[in-house]
């Protein structure tokens, strides 16, 4: 496959992750709005299918190195393609968490995927280069996904947010068909074994590169799904944004993100690895503290909150490319369980995240800025251990 293909590709594949989410939040008050539902409820959609989609990598990660890369994937998009046409037919509120579940772990198959074929076809040092290129490519997605979401929920309903979600995983599904090239060449015929499997974990686990690394990408994600479960309640139902208001944030945020992949290459290639993300942990520092100060001030305006969280975004573009790409480094013959793991790790994260801010919910945007603030002080000494450690090491 060309470099070019390639990057398509993972874009697509990556991509996958934000079309689910970011085209469905600004719907979310409708979705609760038409069935009575509670807050909780409604976040469990999101929830659930970040739990799914965490939980089942560690299935499909050992299942990719047993099998390679293309069955799994086509697997899983065929999978989360049918998923999306169960949601579109909801009729209740817990038909539709069953079926995000559903999605959201097919979902994993796809996002493990990718993540893995980085690993297939670069040197950790490169991979973090192209890991950056395809997460652009991701952003450009997540810019259209809310404006759309917020277009067709208007325009039409929620149901109609959805159909675009499953429109996307049969174009995906199809050009994998079509363009994708095995990349596992040497399948393992060990990686399902479950003695090898709790090996191969238990050496990942205890890896301090992945350790390192994992620990920037988990936590920098954290403070990102904080504010993906609990902004649409806070800029639509406490600071009366029209949907449309809302999803061209959600649009800024997603550009932000997108100059974050653009600074990340710049970067690489001037400092490295290590003081990359040193600095991204600087901006995610600064920024998660700024809105927890303006909040606890009783500053709760757009620019109060959105300012700071820019600061954030910048350093997660730079933070998920280097971590997803340097999480996997050490381990060519593993890493579809190394992807998993990781992949596993960051969704049980944004899971417990999300309930506690439904427990935690008061009417304010104090949880939002206290969990973000949270994780932007994790985000930075996670950075900071990567400095000492030196960077990605096999």
């Amino acid at each position: 496959m060309s470099p070019t293909r390639i990057i398509f590709l993972l874009s697509l594949l990556l991509g996958i992750q934000p079309v689910a989410t970011d085209l469905y939040l600004p719907a979310l008050p409708a979705i609760k709005a038409e069935f009575g539902a509670e807050l909780s409820q409604v976040q469990l959609t999101l929830s659930a299918l970040l739990l799914a989609f965490g939980t089942s990598q560690l299935v499909w990660g050992p299942l990719s190195d047993r099998f390679g890369r293309k069955p799994i994937l086509l697997c899983g998009l065929s999978a989360f393609t049918l998923a999306g046409l169960g949601c579109v037919m909801s009729n209740s509120m817990l038909e539709l968490i069953v079926w995000r579940a559903l999605q959201g772990a097919a979902m994993g198959a796809v996002v493990m995927c990718a993540r893995a074929i980085v690993r297939d076809l670069y040197t950790p040092e490169t991979g973090a280069g192209v890991m950056s290129k395809a997460l652009t490519g991701l952003a450009f997605l997540a810019c259209a996904s809310a404006p759309l979401g917020g277009l067709l929920t208007d325009l039409w309903s929620w149901h109609a947010a959805l159909v675009l979600v499953m429109g996307f995983g049969a174009i995906t599904l199809t050009f994998v068909a079509l363009q994708f090239k095995e990349t596992v060449h040497r399948k393992n015929p060990q990686a399902l074994r479950l003695r090898v499997l709790a090996h191969t974990w238990w050496y990942i686990v205890r890896h301090p590169t992945f350790v390192a690394f994992s620990c920037v990408s988990i936590a920098s994600y954290g403070g990102l799904f904080t504010f993906l479960a609990s902004s649409s309640f806070v800029f639509i139902g406490l600071l009366d944004l029209a949907r449309w208001q809302y999803s061209l944030l959600l649009f800024s945020m997603a550009f932000t993100y997108l100059l974050g992949t653009l600074l990340c290459r710049r970067l690489l290639r001037r400092f490295g690895v290590p003081q990359t993300v040193a600095l991204g942990g600087m901006f995610s520092l600064l920024g998660g503290c700024l809105m927890a100060l303006n909040v606890w001030l009783g500053w709760q305006s757009v620019l109060s909150l959105m300012g700071p969280f820019y600061l954030f975004v910048l350093g997660h573009g730079i933070h998920q490319p280097c971590g997803q790409s340097g999480a996997v480094g050490p381990f060519p013959k593993a890493a579809g369980a190394a992807s998993a793991l990781g992949g596993f790790l960051m969704m049980l994260i944004a899971f417990l995240t999300g309930l506690w801010l439904g427990v935690a919910k008061d009417g304010s945007a104090l949880p939002m800025a206290q969990s973000i603030a949270f994780w932007s002080v994790a985000t930075a000494l996670s950075a900071w251990l990567v400095l000492r450690r030196g960077g990605p090491r096999v």
